[in-house]
């Protein structure tokens, strides 16, 4: 079978933060491919803020660089598994993956869940031990870490003999060596292992054309583009082709513009074969997984999964009284229109209108797939609310089920106790703990994923900061009886509108943990704190002190309170309670109570307890 020796399709993969994406960019600056007048800067694959702000790459990017004579497509994947709908088309489009593993803290449960995906897909694998010169790295335990998993995961005989190189992708070092002193400064074992271990893609750009979407970009110009891969034959612009539509359907249309992929630029091409990987605009409803072949000869390749949403939130027009203060986009139609656009691209999310024409039911992967669609509104200038996450269940074979969490915690031994026992009390099951050594414990739990909303804080306290809790969707199980996660304490709700004052709040710093400062505008029924007990507390937090004539022995002392614990947008989600709603927008993010009034609050509350 005639093969396109010349041409190399991979996808990295990787947990979150163990270098991928650096990776990336060594490959780049020491490939034939960017020229000196283009400078590369640090982490240059995340192209959007928030990717650079939290080092996490969300969406799946696609580069090729030239080696030599030749060309490698490297795709560029998410490692959180909120992201994992990216991950599994990506597969379709490559031959081969590099799986890249942090030298001290080995395979983590996102690398299970992308190794997973490869492994269905049959692919070749190439191991990159990275962070090799980490005074902890342990790279020998590592590469038998990775070989366990592959077992686990019940990889075949060929996936179990994969290559392994040791690189510090921060220096742009690398070796066959896993001794640091043997680093050299290139990457070209990486290169030299790619050309070798990952199969050319066939060449069979004779037959009639297959090019099936595997992911969806937008822009105003030209609409929608579809990104994939030519499974077989040619596609040039001008053509007149077929799009098979995922219900059965097809349409017939005309190429309009089709684009390559070289260095960091995304650039126009006349023509691409079976083996390349482009994106192609002039058809208006593309969607992944539908194929585009030639008019007289429909057949279409199998539909690609898309993995379903198992958390859902519901976004609101902001009601509160400083509505339309600060926001840019206030309105129901801009909002939605504004989540509409998200549709063209992102096909993890599903949002569903409700009886109110101000409120949609908004679904996705996870809590952090949720929240960074909140956070890119918030800086466009939109304002809403948001409610408590919660996790959807579904019906399967008449009973009803929920989404399950494999966690995996690493924290001090001292706190393994206090772990164990949080964790149990959310209806989580203990599967594996290990002593790995330096008085750590690594804990595998398997828990209800709605028993995981806003633990993270939780988790946080009782490690004092030291544990760290990395959690990936593992299943469908039957629904467990019982509320699960649900907030244990109350907060203090402010009962006045104004501004907070320094005296107030000093006055109530025994009653629980301030999240405002002195200053700080609050109305009626905004939160301002977290009690220490378990019910709500109606504060006034813009009491002004008494002023009076008599001369105070401790007049010239000065008021000082506690520093308060202002939110983030991540902690304000994980603390709301089903009566709240998180008020977001570009300025702030506050907490309030559905009903602001403390009467009709407390008669709501009778009411509901009936």
């Amino acid at each position: 079978m005639k093969k396109r020796d010349k041409v190399r399709n991979i996808a990295i993969i990787a947990h979150v933060d163990h270098g991928k994406t650096t990776l990336v960019d060594e490959l780049l600056k020491q490939s034939d491919t960017l020229d000196a007048r283009n400078e590369l800067h640090e982490r240059a694959m995340d192209s959007n803020d928030i990717e650079k702000e939290r080092g996490i790459t969300i969406l799946a990017k696609n580069t090729a660089v030239n080696y030599g004579t030749h060309r490698i497509n490297i795709m560029d994947t998410p490692g959180h598994a909120d992201f994992g709908g990216e991950v599994e088309r990506i597969m379709k489009m490559v031959d081969g993956v590099i799986l890249v593993v942090d030298a001290y803290e080995g395979t983590m449960p996102q690398t299970r869940f992308v190794l997973k995906k490869a492994l269905e897909k049959k692919m070749r694998l190439i191991v990159v031990v990275n962070k090799i010169d980490k005074p902890t790295a342990r790279p020998k335990e590592v590469v038998d870490e990775v070989l366990d998993l592959l077992i686990e995961l019940d990889a075949d005989e060929d996936q179990l003999d994969f290559p392994v190189l040791y690189a510090s992708a921060l220096n742009g070092t690398s070796s066959f060596s896993d001794d640091p002193a043997d680093q050299e400064k290139t990457m070209a074992p990486v290169f030299e292992t790619i050309l070798k271990a990952i199969p050319a893609p066939i060449d069979n750009s004779d037959e009639p054309l297959q090019f099936q979407v595997s992911l969806l970009d937008y822009n105003d110009y030209v609409g929608r583009i579809g990104i994939g891969r030519v499974f077989r034959g040619t596609i040039s612009v001008g053509d007149q082709v077929t799009l098979s539509k995922l219900d059965g359907s097809t349409k017939n249309f005309r190429v309009t513009k089709l684009f390559g992929f070289f260095g960091l630029e995304r650039v126009e091409i006349q023509t691409a074969k079976a083996g390349d990987l482009i994106a192609v605009s002039g058809f208006e409803d593309i969607f992944v997984g539908e194929t585009v072949t030639p008019i007289n000869h429909v057949d279409p390749l199998p539909v690609l999964h898309i993995d379903e949403p198992t958390l859902q939130m519901t976004f609101v027009v902001n009601n509160s009284p400083f509505a339309g203060r600060e926001g840019k986009w206030v309105t129901s139609r801009k909002i939605e229109e504004r989540l509409m656009t998200e549709l063209q691209t992102d096909v993890s999310l599903r949002i569903d209108p409700t009886e109110s024409p101000d409120a949609w039911v908004v679904s996705g992967r996870g809590e952090l797939h949720l929240s960074i669609l909140i956070e890119n509104m918030r800086r466009e200038g939109y304002e809403l609310q948001v409610s408590r996450p919660q996790v959807i269940i579904k019906e399967i074979d008449g009973k009803k089920h929920e989404p399950f969490e494999r966690v995996q915690v690493d924290t001090p031994e001292e706190y393994m106790g206090s772990v164990i026992e949080s964790l149990s009390s959310r209806k989580a099951e203990m599967l594996d703990m290990i002593h790995t050594g330096n008085g750590q414990v690594r804990i595998v739990f398997l828990a209800p994923a709605r028993g995981l909303i806003g633990f993270t804080n939780e988790f946080l306290s009782i490690t004092r900061g030291y544990g760290i809790m990395n959690h990936t969707f593992d299943q469908y199980l039957p629904l467990l009886q019982g509320n699960t996660g649900e907030r244990r304490i109350g907060a203090l709700v402010s009962m006045e509108n104004g501004a907070a004052t320094t005296y107030s709040i000093m006055n109530l710093e025994d009653r629980g943990t301030i999240f405002i400062e002195p200053g700080t505008e609050v109305y009626e029924g905004m939160i301002v704190g977290q009690h220490n007990r378990d019910n709500d507390l109606a504060v006034n937090v813009v009491k002004e002190k008494q002023k009076t004539n008599i001369r105070s022995a401790n007049k010239d002392q000065t008021n000082v309170i506690k520093r308060p614990k202002i939110l983030t947008l991540e902690e304000s989600l994980a603390f709301l309670s089903d009566d709240e709603y998180c008020e977001v927008t570009p300025e702030s993010i506050r907490l309030r109570k559905k009903v602001l009034n403390k009467n009709l609050r407390e008669k709501a509350a009778k009411k509901a307890n009936g």
